[in-house]
């Protein structure tokens, strides 16, 4: 293909990953996230198992949205992990042009997804604190489960235009991109000319659902804990102040290190790698962690649903 008349000569690409590795090195890393991507799978699955089979969570909008991130949870890390596990057990082994862009489209989708269901539980407890009484009304199980198609959608649906106009780039090599997943930086760094108007309707595309994202999360906590503040101390404040405690941990890393790449542009190269390394891999391993399983409700879900399996 001629790269003159606007198409691209680069059918495959090289994803570099963490070149610096030893072979011992990638039977390391190839073990440790052989073993976080199964832990994470174990705990996200857990959790969808037990919403769909414990009748009173289903009743639950909190758990109707924890058992929908949970899932997306599986399919976040399993859009990237398995062809990590690949690269390091077989360097340099190409990946075809359209794969590389279907990852990209999943797994922003996802990442977007992430956020506005962060944000959807957000309201949901914010809604559940300070309006308890209008709350069975405000988020009943059929609005939860509207609330959560809408996430879904919405998602899968806000990146595809400016993943469409980089796929519309002219690449004409080198074909090797510095990374271990199709992300935008080093394909627009491949391109074979620049594309600043492209570049920036993806810049402005991701900023604005980060910081709208961010800034909903951060004020409807705001709101809930000056709510819980002006409670008299006891047993139920300690509980909302931990589950508080516990969703914006959730958010301050998974936001906290997606800023870092693409709100900084000067963090890039392995600090790059590393940082995205973390919001790819070690918060879907975190998030049964931190959000559900030290939740009593869930944990006593999870022993009856596996013990009536048993």
């Amino acid at each position: 293909m001629n790269p003159v008349n606007g198409t691209s000569s680069v059918t495959k690409f090289i994803l570099l990953g963490f070149p610096s590795l030893s072979r011992l090195g990638r039977d390391l890393a190839c073990a440790l996230l052989s073993f976080i991507y199964a832990g994470t799978l174990a705990g996200n699955l857990s959790i969808v198992w037990a919403v769909l089979r414990d009748p009173r969570l289903q009743r639950l909008p909190m758990y109707i949205l924890l058992g929908n991130f949970a899932w997306l949870e599986v399919c976040y890390i399993t859009s990237t992990v398995p062809r990590m596990l690949f690269d390091l057990m077989n360097p340099g082994v190409p990946i075809s042009f359209h794969v590389c862009f279907v990852q990209f489209y999943f797994f922003f989708s996802m990442v977007g997804t992430e956020c506005l269901f962060l944000s959807a539980m957000a309201l949901d407890r914010y809604l559940a604190i300070c309006h308890p009484l209008r709350y069975p009304i405000l988020m009943s199980p059929q609005i939860s489960w509207v609330l959560a198609a809408s996430c879904w959608l919405l998602g899968f649906l806000w990146f595809i235009g400016p993943i469409a106009l980089i796929s519309q780039l002219s690449f004409c090599g080198p074909n090797i991109l510095n990374h271990f997943i199709c992300d935008p930086d080093p394909l627009l760094a491949a391109s074979c000319t620049p594309a600043p108007w492209t570049e920036q309707t993806f810049s402005t595309t991701t900023s604005l659902l980060l910081f709208t994202t961010v800034l909903f999360i951060l004020t409807s906590y705001g709101l809930v804990i000056r709510a819980v503040l002006r409670l008299p101390t006891g047993t139920w404040r300690q509980k909302t102040f931990s589950t508080c405690t516990s969703h914006l941990a959730v958010v301050g890393l998974f936001y906290g290190s997606v800023m870092v790449i693409y709100v900084n542009p000067a963090a890039s190269g392995s600090s790059g790698n590393v940082v995205t390394l973390f919001y790819t891999v070690g918060t879907p391993f975190l998030n049964p962690l931190i959000y559900s399983l030290r939740n009593k409700e869930m944990k006593e879900a999870l022993r009856r649903t596996l013990l009536g399996a048993w």
